[in-house]
């Protein structure tokens, strides 16, 4: 968890800002009063305080805002956040839309001393839902989750349905910034689902979910593609999505989904229905984005990060 250090605004661009303690974000548009604002992907700068420091070493007397950044940082490692990233601050919501940028004129502090830290470790985003940001309020941050999206159905494979359960899995991965890069449409053929999920894990995706085909019809095959594909099973899951839908129905226990891990993949099985699908992805949903970032060796099991 990383926190805001200063918060600067500036009336004319190409200048310095000056720290003035917190400000109000307008969602869309950027810090209230800033040169910087408007509706376009740069709305807001951040640079890390470590970032600044070594400007410091150099024998510059700096200090946050001097480099004509907004959101002065301490505790994440700004520059090796992926595009696509999100800065949680209290009610604030930041997208990370671009990493450094291309200085065109040198600045001051270029010619100064030969060197500028903000083009190659600021990082500039827009702001997804607006409110006020402090000095040391704390930052979370949250990672994009990569996924992908397999539908398993006969007859959906051959045009003849249309797929409403793998549109709920786009629309409710957004709640933990999940986005999807893949999406297959395969009928309830074991070695058919079998090498699409092969495939999507060689893709590097965080996240595989599949819909479709974990009943106990003769076509069901999605739980046996899957343990042929993972190494490691996570056998948590499934049992926590069977134990909230047997509150509803008892015909939950009919369900065979599995889920497990092949290299850094996460799969998990979901039903078929649309209905079904959104109250599983419901209860496993808040236990994701951890998830994901154990598999990518980014935080140790009491959830403590290990860098930022």
């Amino acid at each position: 968890m990383g926190k805001v250090v200063a918060v600067c605004v500036s009336e004319k661009k190409g200048e310095k800002k000056r720290d003035v303690g917190k400000a109000m974000l307008i969602e869309g548009f950027g810090i209230e009063g800033d040169a910087h604002a408007g509706a376009w992907h740069r709305q807001v700068s951040l640079l890390a305080l470590e970032s600044i420091d070594k400007m410091r070493e150099k024998g510059l007397s700096v200090g946050p805002g001097d480099f004509a950044e907004n959101i002065t940082t301490e505790g994440i490692d700004l520059s090796s956040l992926p595009v696509g990233t999100r800065l949680r601050i209290n009610d604030v919501l930041l997208e990370v839309t671009q990493i450094g940028k291309e200085c065109h004129e040198r600045c001051a502090i270029y010619r100064q001393a030969g060197d500028c830290i903000m083009p190659k470790e600021g990082i500039f985003a827009r702001v997804l839902r607006g409110g006020v940001v402090s000095a040391g309020d704390e930052i979370e941050v949250i990672p994009v989750i990569r996924v992908g999206i397999l539908t398993a159905s006969d007859r959906g494979a051959k045009g003849e349905r249309e797929d409403l359960s793998g549109k709920v899995i786009e629309e409710m991965m957004e709640a933990v910034n999940g986005r999807i890069e893949e999406y297959v449409m395969v009928p309830d053929d074991l070695e058919a689902i079998k090498n699409s999920l092969l495939a999507m894990c060689e893709k590097g995706l965080d996240l595989v979910l599949t819909t479709g085909g974990t009943g106990l019809s003769p076509r069901d095959n999605t739980p046996e593609a899957t343990l042929a594909v993972v190494e490691k099973q996570v056998p948590g899951i499934p049992e926590a999505m069977r134990q909230k839908s047997l509150e509803k129905t008892p015909n939950a226990m009919l369900s065979r989904a599995v889920a497990g891990i092949r290299g850094r993949t996460l799969i998990i099985n979901l039903p078929g229905s649309p209905k079904a699908v959104r109250e599983n992805l419901e209860v496993v949903l808040p236990a994701l984005p951890h998830a994901v970032e154990l598999l990518r060796g980014r935080v140790r099991d009491c959830g403590r990060p290990d860098r930022h």
